[in-house]
């Protein structure tokens, strides 16, 4: 099942975008963010988010591989 994005919608979120909901809100979480909202939810610009998504994947986070 495809996850879509909780708050406009938005189909077939990417990798990243589930990785990140999942990393900043709840691993266990059944609700996800595509990038743009979860930058307004977290009231962030989505660049900050982009450069969190780089530094988890140096990091070797496994919710990015």
């Amino acid at each position: 099942m495809k996850k879509k994005c909780y708050l406009c919608g938005k189909e077939h979120l990417t990798k990243n975008e589930i990785a990140l909901t999942k990393k900043l809100i709840d691993r266990d979480t059944k609700v996800f963010y595509c990038i743009n909202c979860l930058a307004e939810y977290l009231e962030v610009d989505v660049e900050i988010l982009i450069a969190k998504i780089k530094e988890f994947k140096e990091q070797g986070c496994d919710l990015f591989k």
